[in-house]
């Protein structure tokens, strides 16, 4: 697997997919959770058929070790790991995707750097970095209390406050695991067992440790200077992070859309692949 050297001398690994004769620039994308292992990106849909994707495991999780200063998890820092792999990937700019709580990285990255980036596309991005947590996502989850999973994933919802231990909470994650897709049909049930085994307990632990009100404010402030454009991709039946923080992450750059997609979760490209890859795409191609 490649690997790339970040600023404090970590030698962090990430992926090649898709085609390396692409005439296409290439993505590169960035995992969420925080702290999962990358591998639950997949093929985003099928995205890599067209051009190469640039996958990188952060610090902890897949095949990067585990970070020495727990400080290091934190998301302005992974910006900075982001940084040296568009240094050493050579790209004088690139296109950026980011999952999820990856979107935070992306953010930071952002505007720390906004003239490296040719275009965003973040995708379920919740809005902690924004100043507010928006309660749809609790109404999209109750709205769906006629189906069959329902009971058991309220209940390891209201559980998993108190779990100790990840086996618990791998446990109750995965009886959770519905309220993130759009259905629960045979490719949600295997995408969430997959999911269940990439936690990583300490690197999630650390991605907001440290990050104090004036870093976040300044985080903000910067996307007023971010001037690549920006899609923001949402599901209306999203219950992790549900539609309004997608809202309030586009508001915060100069040019950004949202483009929700009907009967999509937390994972666009798992429910809905053949939609959720052209609309990335178009979005990426478009002059």
């Amino acid at each position: 697997m490649p690997h790339f050297r970040t600023y404090d001398d970590a030698e962090l690994h990430y992926r090649v997919l898709g085609p390396a004769d692409s005439p296409l620039p290439p993505l590169v994308c960035l995992a969420g959770g925080p702290g999962r292992d990358a591998a639950y990106l997949g093929d985003l849909g099928g995205l890599a058929a067209h051009r190469q994707l640039i996958v990188p495991d952060s610090r902890g999780t897949g095949d990067s070790p585990a970070a020495d200063d727990p400080a290091r998890y934190a998301f302005p820092q992974l910006a900075e790991d982001l940084e040296a792999l568009r240094a050493h990937l050579g790209l004088e700019r690139f296109a950026l995707l980011a999952h999820d709580a990856g979107a935070a990285v992306a953010q930071a990255y952002a505007t720390g750097r906004p003239q490296r980036l040719t275009r965003l596309v973040l995708v379920c991005p919740g809005s902690r970095l924004q100043g507010e947590l928006p309660d749809d996502a609790r109404e999209i989850f109750e709205a769906r209390a006629h189906e069959e999973w329902w009971p058991d994933a309220s209940v390891a919802v209201q559980r998993l406050a108190d779990a100790s231990g990840m086996d618990e909470v791998r446990e109750l994650l995965l009886a959770a695991a519905p309220l993130a897709y759009g259905r629960w049909d045979a490719p949600q049930r295997a995408h969430a067992a997959a999911e269940g085994e990439q936690l990583g307990p300490v690197p999630r632990a650390g991605f907001w440790q440290g990050v104090d009100e004036q870093t976040r404010l300044a985080v903000l402030a910067g996307l007023r200077e971010v001037t690549c454009p920006v899609l923001v991709v949402t599901g209306d039946r999203d219950a992790v992070s549900g539609m309004r923080a997608g809202a309030l992450v586009a508001a915060s750059f100069p040019d950004a859309r949202v483009r929700p997609l009907h009967e999509v979760g937390h994972y666009p490209w798992v429910d809905e692949p053949d939609l959720f890859g052209p609309v990335v795409e178009e979005f990426l191609r478009a002059a």
